[in-house]
This record gives structure tokens, sequence and C-alpha cells, in this order.
């Protein structure tokens, strides 16, 4: 049987323009696929409502364009609503979702325990049936999903093999009140549906494959090998983000600055260790 074609993806959301971390996360998922003779796509994560700029969809392109990648657009998110809508309602028809009023304040203001995402949900809203006159999140029972999923794998290129067990996460949301599909549920749909055969992303996102994994399991999806990359940081130790105005690829493009040399840069001083980009 042939190997499969490698496929990978660069996933930014347009809430803010790109900086280096996203630069480095697309140049790893570019030159995984290169290495390979395969596909690097593009898909924008565009349903976070009011937080979402389409035009900087554009921005997004002139930066890997500078940055000397090739790449192939697929559908955005926001044209795949209704694959999101019928696997929620696939897994709330096998009793595996169950809607939850509760705000933020309000899981914290019951004293949770803390886990990757913060506070866990700790169940209060559980056999609460669906109103539809009452604005509410769709949680995965967490416990009902690992029973039906069984002892399930996956494989991480640098970690190696690992068991899937989400249970510190505790009932995560995979609809949300204010948007059609949790992070958790459209990237883990949109990958199968752009025949992704390796997930390159940055290690923080590292314990959501757990997630992803048992979806895959639920929804019969097919299962991909994971690339996480580690993160880059600021001179004070903090991982790049949109929301502490890390500096813009935008604004050193338009600046005049190399991109293909700052890429060249990132290649040589920030890859993982363990895994080569040469073709073999």
């Amino acid at each position: 049987m042939a190997t499969p074609a490698t496929v990978t993806r660069f996933a930014p959301s347009p809430n803010g323009l790109l900086h280096l971390g996203h630069a480095y996360s697309a140049i790893v998922a570019h030159d995984r696929a290169m290495r390979d003779g395969g596909t690097f796509l593009l898909r924008i994560e565009d349903i976070d409502g009011a937080r979402s700029r389409p035009e900087l969809a554009d921005d997004f392109r002139r930066d890997l364009e500078w940055l000397g990648l090739e790449w192939e657009d697929v559908p955005a998110q926001s044209t795949r609503l209704e694959s999101y809508e019928k696997a929620a309602e696939t897994l709330l028809n096998e009793g595996l979702l169950f809607p939850c009023t509760c705000t933020r304040s309000e899981i914290e203001a019951m004293d949770p325990r803390i886990g990757p995402d913060g506070f866990v949900y700790p169940g209060s809203c559980k056999g609460q049936l669906l109103d539809p006159a009452k604005p509410a999140a769709l949680r995965l029972d967490m416990e009902k999903a690992l029973d039906r999923a069984g002892e399930i794998i996956w494989e991480d290129e640098l970690a190696g093999v690992m068991i899937a067990d989400p249970r510190e996460f505790g009932d995560v949301v995979m609809v949300r009140k204010d948007a059609p599909a949790s992070y958790h549920l459209a990237a883990t749909l949109d990958d199968a549906a752009d025949g992704v055969t390796i997930v390159t992303r940055g290690g923080d996102l590292f314990h959501a494959s757990h997630i992803h994994r048992i979806l895959q399991q639920l929804l019969d999806l097919p299962v991909p090998t994971w690339l996480h990359h580690p993160i880059l940081l600021d001179e004070g130790g903090k991982k790049l983000a949109k929301s502490r105005n890390s500096p813009s690829l935008t604004d050193r493009r338009e600046a005049g600055e190399d991109g293909q040399l700052l890429a060249e840069q990132l290649r040589l001083q920030n890859f993982p260790a363990g895994i080569s980009l040469e073709k073999a």
C-alpha cells in the first residue's frame, strides 16, 4: 500500500497580525511537508465572532509570501459551519454532550481545580436538558466519551506514542454560547476534511491533542501524526502573543526587512531537536 502524501497546515485566526511565533509555526509546517514532497495548507480559523477581522487573511498571505513559503488555500472555517453542526448533533444524539449555562465567573466561584486551560468545569449542569430559550454551551461528558472510545493512542514525532487521556481537561466545551464550535471540535473536523496527515503546532497545545484524538475516535475520523514544536519566547521568557503586542510580521515586512533571511534565521536557531527537514 502506498504511503499517503504528507499534508500539513498553518491555521491562524484573523484576530490580530501575525508575529514571529506564527512565522516559526508556519515554517515548521511548511518545511515538514516540503521534506517529503508534500503539501502545505493555509486555513483561516475565522469563527471567533466579533474578534475576527476578515481583512487580515490577505495580510497573512502577504506575510507567508514574504517569508518565502508556498502553500495551498483551503476553505476558511466560516464556510464549514454545517459540518460542525452535524458533528455536534451526532455527539448530542449519542448522549455524549450536555448543555451548560454556567458563566466563567460562576465556574470560578465554585473553587474548581486547575487544568491545562485554567479552571476545570466541575460538572454542575450534568443531567440538565437542552432548553432552546436559554443560551447554553454544549460540553463533552468526558467519562462517557472515554468509556465509549476505549484505550486509544496517538503519536507525536518528538514525544513518541501517547495514550489518549484528556481527563485533566474535564468536560470540555464542544459548542460555545457565542460561536458555532469550540477550537477542539472545529480544528479536529477541519484537519480531517483537509486530509492533514501531520498536525504541526506549538507545544502549548500538546495536551489538547488528547481531546482531539478522542473526538477522532468518537466521530470515526482519520488519525494523523502530530508534531508539537517548541514555542518562541520573548526577552522576558514569555510566549509571544498578539495580546502583548509582540512585533508583527506586517510591521517587519513594511519596514523593508528581508523575510527570507528572517525565515532562515528561525530555521537555524529554533528548530525542534530530533527532527530533520532535509529530504531523505
